[in-house]
């Protein structure tokens, strides 16, 4: 079943795109100096991806909560924009109830539940998803369009960044063959070993997306850190001879030149105390392409290598048990 909606991660951008386009999102009253995302997991991933994509043309700061509360500068000059697939996410319901009263400008973007009934309730803008896939980690491309279309559609963005979500669905559709059989080696490289995945600043979101993917679809643990920070801490944790562990680099040919550097050096270093280190170069011109590119091949991995571990992909059974023991709270 997972395999199948990730297959359809292209025609997913598609229907994204369209959503998009007839969405309608009133001009807010008052100038919005600040955007402000609240989301969760698979829900909240999205946002993640639209803070790189959009840092060299947005003007404003562009902040992120994934948590029960909402900051105290959120005010009548704030895009909140909330966000949850199955509308029902207990910690982005807390902390957009905290902001009702702000006078922000407050758009909820999901596929149903309490978040659209709110929004119905309230009168706030919102775009709806369709609500039948059984996966909030499947709909990263209508959650992350969706967000990208509010900002556009608010005059904070152009369409740029859309447009490179267009040339996206090309390169990933016509590469889909290789690209998993690149994710079927890459899966049977790193089975058994916990993977340790480096990249850039400017690509953080594929390591992030990369290491969830891992944790719920894989049912294994993972962790990320990002060049040049961790050059500056994890780096000199590497003293000791790891065999249970699998270094996976994701690389542009066109990084900035000292973080090229730098993963050079990295693998130096660490190659002395891991044997299984695994580069991974992108496809694609602009950083949105590259980054669907390597979403589409990281989750790709996650399906494989469930797999050959012999898990079910699609089942999150702790989380609902997690889910469950907390509504008995009330």
């Amino acid at each position: 079943m997972m395999d199948q909606l990730i297959e359809r991660f292209p025609a997913q951008l598609t229907e994204a795109l369209e959503i998009g386009e007839n969405a309608t999102i009133k001009a807010h009253t008052q100038e919005i100096n600040k955007v402000y995302v609240a989301g969760m997991g698979g829900s909240g991933i999205g946002a993640n991806f639209v803070a790189e994509f959009i840092v060299e043309e947005c003007k404003l700061p562009y902040i992120i909560g994934k948590g029960y509360d909402s900051p105290a500068f959120v005010d009548k000059n704030t895009l909140y924009i909330a966000s949850s697939y199955s509308g029902n996410t207990e910690e982005t319901l807390s902390a957009l109830a905290q902001v009702a009263d702000s006078g922000a400008k407050i758009v909820c973007i999901s596929g149903g539940g309490k978040l659209i009934a709110l929004a119905k309730e309230r009168a706030y803008d919102y775009i709806q998803m369709p609500g039948d896939w059984p996966s909030p980690r499947a709909c990263l491309g209508y959650s992350l369009v969706q967000q990208l279309y509010v900002l556009y559609k608010l005059n904070i963005i152009g369409r740029t960044t859309i447009d490179q979500i267009k040339s996206s669905i090309d390169l990933i559709k016509y590469d889909q063959d290789e690209i998993k059989n690149k994710a079927e080696k890459i899966a049977a490289l790193i089975k058994g070993k916990i993977p340790v995945i480096y990249t850039s600043d400017r690509m953080e979101a594929v390591a992030v997306r990369f290491r969830q993917q891992i944790n719920e679809n894989s049912k294994f643990l993972a962790w990320h850190h990002v060049i040049p920070e961790m050059n500056h801490n994890e780096l000199v944790g590497w003293k000791d001879v790891y065999d249970n562990i699998a270094v996976i680099y994701f690389r542009n040919k066109d990084d900035f030149r000292r973080n090229a550097v730098r993963m050079d050096i990295n693998k130096e270093v660490i190659s002395k105390y891991c044997d299984s280190i695994i580069e991974i170069y992108s496809k694609g011109q602009s950083l949105v392409e590259k980054s669907m590119y390597f979403v589409h091949l990281g989750d790709w991995v996650s399906w494989y290598l469930a797999e050959l571990r012999g898990v079910d992909a699609l089942e999150v059974n702790v989380i609902d048990h997690l889910k469950g023991e907390l509504a008995k709270l009330g």
